[in-house]
């Protein structure tokens, strides 16, 4: 069985922003987002997004003490949903959702697996298109991902 996949609000703003969020479709057929997440996204989804609404409200509210309305949504939802990864780029958002013991992964993450998977040729042209978009990404983050799947 597969993991359910759900998505913070970043990870759809980036792909979005180059034209890429089929990606994700192409990946995991389906991705799940929270009411938060859809209207910080603020574009229509298609048809494979689903919007699922957070039960636990009170952990919900827990963690909107320190994170943006989307992360803390989205954590809570994970939380709920067994065998489920949390895609989430934002690193107090990240330390927090491992120290709850969730599977994440982030754009970058998404990116790579995609190109491992062959849906994307060029993972350095992908990923330079993203930082051109507006990604923050570190200098060293990029440099051992061309170190790694630059050309030879």
């Amino acid at each position: 069985m597969s993991s359910i996949v759900i998505s913070d609000t970043s990870c759809l703003i980036a792909l979005n922003n180059i034209n890429s969020l089929n990606i994700l479709k192409d990946l995991y057929n389906e991705v799940i987002i929270t009411n938060e997440v859809k209207n910080e996204f603020g574009e229509s989804l298609p048809n494979w997004i689903n919007v699922v609404k957070v039960q636990d409200l009170q952990k919900k509210r827990e963690l909107e003490e320190v994170l943006d309305a989307g992360e803390a949504s989205s954590i809570a939802l994970s939380l709920e949903i067994e065998d489920s990864i949390l895609i989430i780029d934002e690193l107090k958002g990240r330390k927090i959702a491992r120290s709850l013991n969730i599977k994440i992964i982030g754009t970058i993450g998404i990116l790579i697996l995609a190109h491992k998977k062959g849906l994307i040729k060029d993972l350095i042209t992908v990923i330079l298109k993203l930082v051109n978009s507006g990604f923050r990404l570190s200098d060293d983050l990029l440099n051992s991902i061309v170190d790694q799947f630059g050309k030879r």
